[in-house]
């Protein structure tokens, strides 16, 4: 058994090695659209475009590579989860507008799957849903309000589960009940991702990596190797947007961070079943999230340091020890069965939070500037959504897409610090007192999370 400490950053372990780059910007050069940033947003929005007006000259600019971001560092979560608060966009935009938005999330989910299909694109896809537990009487609480919330906003599918069926599916330690959501497919992240670059780079992309833009503005994205003029300048920049001059405090870049153990022997399996590849979470302020991996590791992940002062982003993925030790603990409490599995790698990565949690996609006819992003943690088939959502926005085509209440949706700016380090930490800390609270016993959500909610504006 392998006894030498887990693998700390290299991004994720989502990529076996870090990829060979693309090229950089060779020089300022001309497009008719420049997209800024190589995640699942900007490449399926290029992909997209391309597909819609093969005629497009078409850049994406990217600081590293395909990928580097959120998109090659998440829990491989292709699910229908809405990037936001759907009670509070139905108060401002309609309830009718949101059970749209729901819908075409939850069909995004199959259109993902379609084109990887058609493009060759080999994921690692299993569309076998999203089991969530509860492990105490609050938790169970919050569950069953979510699955009737998922009910009054039209998910179909969505079962209750007991704690006996739940254990037919993954055999856990301490749940009480469980529910089983089919709009959710495992994923290989990083797979995913640099499969969207080829398939682009095949329809006739332009993809520069190492070119990191430094300003963006009509008509144009500058590099440090030239800048690209184009008529449409699209941001992608998730996570990444603070870095951007006058960004700075737009939206929060929010870290979530991730452990995989080693490959988990066949016999060891037996004990834990997972054989449908439901992705897995719960219901804890401090939540999880898990997958039985391609090759038969767990990964698991959550929020152990959400935020670092001023906005600033990770070095290449690399983690706190302490967050490989808590996420560890949190594995082996829940799956006891792999408490003598080592643990192979830990990483960590960025998503962006606007300050009321909703996510947008936006374009200006006016000076031919648009983004997309914020998704808040539920991005990877948002993306998806956003980017032909910008599509038809920048072609300016009416559609059912165009009219979806997260469009042209604005949020205002955060705190300036130190009162946004603060309030971020505290609300973590709340969380993880409201957990303890909870875990003694009490059948409601403890007031301590309920308070940390409504001074954060978060969902709940």
């Amino acid at each position: 058994m392998r006894t030498h400490p887990p693998l700390n950053g290299h991004v994720s372990h989502w990529f076996d090695g870090l990829p060979i780059s693309r090229a950089p910007l060779p020089g300022t050069r001309d497009a008719d659209v420049c997209i800024v940033g190589a995640g699942y947003t900007g490449l399926w929005t290029a992909y997209y475009l391309k597909r819609a007006d093969p005629s497009l000259r078409i850049v994406v600019l990217e600081a590293r590579f395909a990928g580097y971001g959120a998109s090659g560092r998440n829990g491989g979560w292709l699910s229908g989860l809405v990037p936001g608060d759907r009670e509070r966009m139905a108060r401002r935009y309609g309830r009718a507008g949101v059970i749209a938005w729901q819908r075409a999330l939850n069909d995004a989910v199959d259109e993902v799957i379609a084109v990887a299909a058609d493009e060759g694109i080999d994921a690692g896809i299993v569309k076998g849903g999203t089991l969530e537990v509860a492990r105490n009487p609050a938790q169970a609480r919050r569950l069953a309000a979510a699955m009737e919330a998922e009910r009054r906003w039209q998910v179909d599918g969505v079962e209750p589960m007991t704690a006996a069926e739940a254990a037919q599916r993954i055999r856990l330690d301490g749940v009480v009940a469980a529910y089983h959501n089919p709009h959710c497919a495992r994923i290989q992240p990083a797979h995913l991702v640099r499969g969207l670059a080829d398939a682009v780079e095949r329809l006739g992309v332009v993809v520069y990596e190492r070119s990191p833009v430094t300003e963006i503005g009509p008509g144009r994205a500058s590099t440090p190797w030239g800048t690209v003029n184009a008529g449409v300048v699209l941001r992608a920049t998730e996570g990444f947007t603070a870095a951007l001059p006058g960004l700075k405090r737009q939206w929060l870049p929010m870290n979530s961070s991730m452990i995989a153990t080693d490959p988990i022997p066949a016999d060891v399996w037996e004990t834990i079943g997972w054989q449908g590849r439901e992705t897995l979470g719960d219901t804890a302020h401090g939540f999880f999230y898990a997958q039985r991996t391609v090759d038969d590791r767990i990964a698991i992940g959550g929020r152990s340091v959400p935020y670092r002062f001023g906005s600033r982003t990770d070095r290449d993925g690399q983690v706190p020890e302490r967050t490989i030790g808590h996420l560890t603990a949190t594995l082996r409490t829940i799956l006891p069965q792999v408490s003598r599995v080592p643990i192979a790698h830990g990483w960590c990565g960025v998503l962006a939070v606007p300050r009321d949690w909703e996510a947008t996609v936006a374009y200006d006819q006016g000076t031919g500037m648009g983004w997309a992003g914020g998704y808040v943690g539920h991005g990877v088939t948002a993306t998806n959504l956003a980017a032909r959502t910008l599509t038809d926005l920048v072609l300016n085509r009416q559609s059912e897409l165009t009219a979806l209440p997260w469009v042209g949706h604005r949020s205002r700016i955060w705190e300036p610090e130190p009162l946004r380090w603060l309030g971020v930490r505290g609300m973590y800390l709340a969380y993880k007192a409201a957990d303890w609270h909870e875990a003694r016993g009490t059948a409601r959500t403890s007031p301590i999370a309920v308070v940390a909610d409504r001074i954060a504006g978060r969902p709940h």
